[in-house]
């Protein structure tokens, strides 16, 4: 139980972000990827790493409005497996569809601009993930976190390939925009300020309660 209670969050995080590889294998496996394969490992790598790269950056955000800090080491968690899914995305168009042809490579990547924009985001997600350690925090010091705001810019241009590939219908990645501009503005110093004063209310509050309450227990046991 002290486990479950300790480290449950985490391990539950770590199912859920591995679950959508293991359908994926399975599909494979089972020979029902669509009559594209290819494409359909595209676009369920991309859209986990999207989903991932979010979560990662709501964590915060989340603790801000619930104070429920047991959801912060969640971002790194989640950061890593979006750079899986970004890695095997990345190595699905490299070596299974372009097979290593790089002047088809270099082709592509002039004419598509979508492509452009998620080779982009691949990089600067690469030393995120190198540097994620613990080791890397302590050499890196004060700088880590200026290196870690890159994730803000790498989430950005995932978003931006997402808009620039899809042809018809554009919701999906404007609603991705939209939810990135708000965990975005909760982080704003006056923003986190008015969103989180409510819950402090409430816990000091219920902190007084609790102070009141204390004295009355010597009487009535």
């Amino acid at each position: 139980m002290r486990f479950i209670r300790t480290h449950g969050l985490a391990v539950l995080a770590h199912l859920l972000a591995l679950l959508p590889l293991m359908v994926l294998l399975w599909d494979f496996a089972q020979g029902q990827l669509t009559a594209n394969p290819i494409r359909e490992v595209q676009l369920r790598t991309g859209k986990q790493a999207l989903l991932l790269l979010m979560a990662s950056l709501a964590c915060r955000p989340f603790y801000i409005i619930t104070g429920i800090r047991q959801v912060l080491p969640l971002r790194r968690i989640s950061g890593l497996y979006a750079f899986l899914y970004v890695s095997l995305h990345f190595l699905n168009f490299l070596v299974v569809d372009y097979r290593f042809d790089f002047p088809l490579i270099r082709e592509d990547l002039f004419e598509k601009r979508y492509a452009v924009v998620g080779f982009a985001a691949f990089l600067v997600l690469l030393p995120l993930a190198v540097t994620a350690t613990a080791g890397w925090m302590r050499r890196l010091g004060k700088n880590w976190k200026r290196l870690h705001r890159l994730v803000y810019l790498a989430a950005v241009l995932a978003i931006v390939h997402f808009l620039w590939q899809t042809k018809i219908d554009f919701r999906r990645p404007l609603v991705y925009g939209a939810i990135l501009v708000l965990l975005l503005v909760i982080r704003i110093p006056a923003v986190s300020e008015a969103v989180s004063r409510p819950r402090r209310w409430l816990a000091k509050r219920q902190r007084g309660r609790s102070a009141e309450a204390r004295p009355e227990s010597r009487f009535y046991p």
